[in-house]
């Protein structure tokens, strides 16, 4: 792979900026924006989002997923107790982002307490607690491609609902055999557990999350970030009829992690009693990242 440079390390402003472009392309309410009414060339932060993806679709490649998981998931890099290890993710707070000045740890009390003030199980409270800290792969020196944006299937063909679909033009995998077909190296419905995804903050926590947490709560941590599939079904053809009677816990899980932010901060100290025994109730004592 070419040498990056620091542009192409952190084109967003903040890791923030990603999400608050699949709001635009995915509001609450009514459907999903046409192209043309999100892609605002004149808007500096769209420039933003665009490079981002400009370099996501160029270098997310079958070979690059495989070499971050050889890398990443032998978990050595750190070990520290769950809650150090969600302050740690605070550490990405950047001072210069001009939307809600929130840090991490707030935003995932918010999806989490929404979540539970809806009465929903404990252990689906924990995952929106929990659902962003793969996001650490920043600190970790990995670009901002390799660790936020929409998620897609590498080893076939890129579909034409994933965001700025023209992008893949640079990806080298859409020039060799093995991959640029509808199936590529898999076979029809082999289901998503067969499938690499590309490489970021969803399928490192899964990874690390995968003994411990009941199945519907793996699903929405590992697909949260799929939105051609949960929001276009674009590959319907690579899932099993289990994989589609699961995304209807992602679909559950997208609405409290995409619209439950809020300029009124929580009150960590009030709740960090309170999820720091549902930790212990689902996870190990610590946490190797």
């Amino acid at each position: 792979m070419e040498n990056l440079n620091e542009k192409d390390h952190s084109p967003l402003s903040s890791l923030d900026v990603w999400e608050d472009d699949v709001l635009q392309r995915y509001p609450e309410e009514g459907p999903a924006k046409k192209k043309e009414e999100f892609r605002n060339y004149d808007s500096p932060e769209r420039d933003s989002v665009r490079e981002f993806y400009r370099l996501n679709h160029k270098y997310q490649t079958y070979e690059n997923v495989l070499a971050k998981k050889e890398n990443f998931l032998k978990f050595d890099k750190k070990e520290m107790p769950w809650w150090q290890a969600m302050e740690y993710l605070n550490t990405l707070v950047d001072d210069s982002d001009p939307d809600i000045a929130l840090d991490q740890l707030q935003h995932l009390l918010q999806t989490a307490e929404a979540i539970r003030a809806d009465g929903h199980p404990d252990w689906f409270v924990l995952t929106g607690f929990i659902h962003d800290l793969g996001k650490v792969l920043c600190l970790f020196g990995e670009p901002q491609w390799n660790v936020v944006g929409d998620t897609f299937p590498v080893g076939c063909a890129f579909s034409d609902k994933i965001v700025y679909p023209e992008f893949f033009a640079a990806n080298p995998d859409v020039n060799d055999g093995r991959f640029n077909t509808k199936y590529g190296v898999y076979t029809h419905q082999c289901g998503l557990d067969n499938v690499n995804m590309s490489w970021g903050h969803d399928e490192y926590l899964y990874q690390i999350t995968k003994d411990y947490l009941p199945e519907p709560a793996l699903y929405m941590i590992r697909y949260h970030s799929f939105y051609s599939q949960h929001r276009e079904h674009a590959y319907d053809h690579l899932l099993s009829a289990h994989d589609q009677e699961m995304f209807k816990w992602v679909d559950k899980f997208n609405p409290y992690d995409l619209y439950s932010k809020s300029p009124k901060p929580p009150v960590v100290a009030e709740l960090k009693p309170y999820y720091e025994d549902l930790i212990a109730k689902y996870l190990p004592a610590t946490v190797k990242l």
